[in-house]
């Protein structure tokens, strides 16, 4: 059993959590994601570290509350314990072990696309550390709905945010700022780090390939058993197949056959709607 110790709404349906886990923290590395489940009858939830405390021995989830396992995870409070945390599992960031006065010279470009925001944040407080400055573009629908851009500002070297509806900073997606950096601002980069929805990241590679930036995404949305062993996370890459969980979750978002992911994401649609009304449904049955 697992102590939540902290919980915080971050935004309307998402949450962070602090969980006590020190053998978890103690390994954690940027990139790597864990295995929730809530009780007994919880499924099994793959959900990307957002920060960790080696010394508390925390680590922090941020989670959107969208189906019946995350609506469930959401109606627990400080001082519930979930039954099972297991991780960190996956493949941590290549740059985790490359040189660093090599990453120091490298010009990076991290974009964040709604809860994407998250598994972003521990990459970039983990290269802020160590001395690598980078920029961070983030997009939300809404002001409303962005989320940890204090925490963030405090790690990039530049911060920019975009909102669909242009009710806070530049009014556009993310890939029109991308452009935006590089066509009218005079911006360079070596690499771009993309983690967000699966559409997001299909666009932010098409864009980038065009702009001629190698660019990684992270492949955690498709996840369901977080194992290899129920195929949910197939993908192509460069025309071969590849497991999220087992050999990403990251990979080079230029060979990601996207079209096919997103095909494969939607394989459940239909059981998730039919489990979150059941959920709903028990939950105002136990209110009332």
């Amino acid at each position: 059993m697992y102590k939540i110790v902290r919980k915080e709404i971050l935004a309307p349906n998402i949450f962070s959590m602090d969980i006590l886990a020190p053998r978890v923290a103690a390994s954690a590395k940027p990139g790597q994601f864990l295995i929730v489940i809530a009780d007994e009858k919880g499924e099994r939830l793959p959900l990307t570290i957002c920060d960790y405390d080696k010394e508390e021995g925390t680590v922090q989830i941020v989670v959107q509350a969208m189906g019946s396992s995350t609506r469930k995870l959401f109606e627990m409070e400080a001082g519930d314990y979930l039954k099972d945390f297991v991780g960190p599992l996956g493949i941590p960031s290549k740059f985790v072990n490359e040189d660093i006065e090599e990453l120091k010279k490298r010009r990076m470009l991290f974009v964040a696309g709604g809860v994407g925001t998250a598994p972003v944040y521990p990459q970039v407080k983990w290269l802020h550390d160590r001395g690598v400055e980078v920029d961070v573009i983030m997009g939300a629908k809404n002001k409303e709905l962005v989320i940890l851009e204090d925490k963030l500002k405090a790690v990039a070297g530049n911060l920019y945010v975009c909102t669909d509806d242009g009710s806070y900073g530049f009014h556009g997606m993310v890939t029109h700022y991308i452009e935006e950096l590089v066509e009218n601002q005079g911006k360079e980069y070596d690499e771009c780090i993309a983690i967000g929805p699966m559409i997001m990241m299909k666009f932010v590679a098409l864009t980038t390939k065009k702009l001629n930036i190698p660019t990684i995404v992270s492949l955690n949305p498709i996840m369901v058993d977080g194992t290899g062993m129920c195929g949910a996370c197939r993908v192509s890459v460069g025309g071969e197949t590849k497991f999220a969980c087992v050999h990403g979750p990251e990979f080079d978002g230029h060979l990601v056959d996207f079209d096919e992911a997103l095909k494969r994401q939607a394989q459940y649609k239909e059981e998730e709607v039919k489990k979150l009304e059941a959920f709903e449904c028990k939950v105002e049955e136990a209110r009332e």
